[in-house]
This record gives C-alpha cells, structure tokens and sequence, in this order.
C-alpha cells in the first residue's frame, strides 16, 4: 500500500499538513502515519522539582496517543473511512525517529508543514523540516501554512543538467508524475553565458540525457532567466500555476533561501506552492 508518513507536533501549521495529506491520500489512494515525537522534560532549576509539577514520560506519552487518536477519529469521520489511518508516537529525536519509521514503511513522501503564523510555531517546525529535506533520504513534501490541496497537474523540476545521469533520481520523478497524471516542467537553472562554448555544450548534452531518460512522461523545458535561482523558480510556478515543484538538495544552494530570508523576500511564506526534496 502507498503510504504517506505525516509527523505533527499539533501546531496549526502541522495541522495544515495533515489536512493536505489526507486529501491528497484520497486522491491517490494511500494511507496515512501520523507521527507525534516527544521528548523528556528537562528541568532548568537550580532546586528541587515538586513531585506535584513533575511530568513523567508514561503521561507524555499517553497525552500523545490520545491527542492523535483525536486526530484520527476525526479525520476517519471526515473521510468517511475512506483511507487507512495509523497514528504512532514516540519518545526521540524527530528527524531520528522519522528515518528509522521511513525505513521501515518506505512511503511514497513524508509531508510536513513549514512556517507558522507565531515565532514558535515558525522557528521549530522551519528548523525542523530544513533539518529533514537535508539529511532524510526519503523525499519530504514541505507544504506552506495555509496551502489546501487541489490536485497536481503541474509539476516543476529545479535542475541544473550537472551530471545528470547519476545525479537524477528519474524514476522517482516519473513515478510521481505518473502518479499524478500531471505535466512535467524541467527548470534549467543554470547559468551559463554566451561566451562560455564549452559549458553550454556540455548543457546541451547533459539536456540530451535527461530528456532521454524522461522521454516516457515527454517534459517540458523551460530556461529560467534572473540572478537569483530561487526567485525565478519561484515567478514560475506562481505565474504557471504549477501544483508542486521538486528540489534536489545537495545540487542547489537555493534550499536556504526557501526557508529564510533571501535578498528580496522570504520565498517560501509567500508561495502556496508545496516543494518536494528528492535526493541523488
């Protein structure tokens, strides 16, 4: 079964995610994780801990299991049973606790929220899924506050067409594109000037590549003009009504930038377009 791993702190941005989860589980007919990690409370004091304020780890983690089987039932009720709903909760570290679950599931993404409306919720959930697309092997669907599921019938590929045979993890990208029916646009991101003979011929082979390797879901090419990667992916998708667009991490240094302040503008709390981490 086709698996969609979903952790949530029950924030309102985390929330948001699970919401776009289950609908897009419904669409596509997969199930869905929910993952709450806690931790051991850690006193700062310098005295004793009152026995009456202490809080141990059974009643954390009860308090868990019953905030997500809230979580369950009512989506349950919302669904009309439609999907299958696991909830787990576990005592960790969240990126720790998410590879060892993906290990074990292999789901088709995890999807998680990003950037709250307060300064907690945007410092612990961006940190957090920053942390999960650079070093969890699994691709992570990073969904905006606020951004509601409607279906991906347009999906964009950030590639700079570097080595793109053993770099690209192709048939990830064809299966979601399958998956999804959806329209596939290759966004050249690489810069390469008119002087530069040698680069733009190695671009154009490596272009060859990839569109071989694509053929079967017959991408679009699209070469992106501007200075700043990040913002011109960005005025793409939101002028081109793209549903998604899928990032490699350890070949684009624009990962940042979608998560913090760039020279203009915070890219990601400004799109409602999700953004899908796929690794060599």
């Amino acid at each position: 079964m086709k698996t969609l791993v979903v952790p949530t702190d029950f924030s309102s941005v985390s929330v948001n995610a699970v919401n776009y989860a289950v609908d897009m589980a419904e669409a596509i007919n997969a199930g869905i994780v929910l993952l709450h990690v806690y931790n051991i409370p850690v006193s700062y004091t310098d005295g004793p801990v009152s026995p009456v304020t202490t809080v141990s780890v059974e009643e954390i983690k009860r308090t868990s299991e019953l905030r997500l089987e809230e979580i369950k039932k009512s989506l349950v009720t919302v669904t009309s049973g439609r999907i299958e709903i696991f909830t787990e909760a576990r005592l960790g570290e969240t990126i720790d606790e998410l590879e060892q679950l993906c290990n074990s599931v292999e789901p088709l993404a995890i999807i998680m929220g990003s950037h709250g409306t307060t300064g907690l919720e945007r410092m612990i959930m961006g940190s957090t899924t920053l942390t999960a697309i650079r070093h969890l092997k699994c691709p992570v669907i990073v969904v905006p506050s606020g951004t509601t599921y409607h279906g991906i019938k347009k999906i964009g590929l950030a590639c700079d067409f570097d080595n793109v045979v053993h770099t690209t993890p192709v048939e990830y990208i064809k299966n979601i594109v399958r998956e999804f029916n959806a329209d596939l646009y290759v966004l050249n991101v690489q810069h390469i000037k008119q002087e530069e003979d040698e680069l733009a011929e190695e671009a154009i082979m490596d272009t060859a590549y990839l569109d071989a390797m694509l053929d079967d879901v017959r991408p679009t090419y699209v070469q992106l003009t501007g200075k700043d990667v990040a913002e011109s992916i960005h005025a793409f998708a939101e002028n081109n009504n793209l549903d998604l667009v899928m990032v490699i991490p350890k070949k684009h240094k624009f990962i940042d930038s979608l998560f913090h302040k760039s020279q203009s503008k915070e890219l990601l709390t400004h799109t409602h377009i999700p953004i899908v981490s796929i690794h060599e």
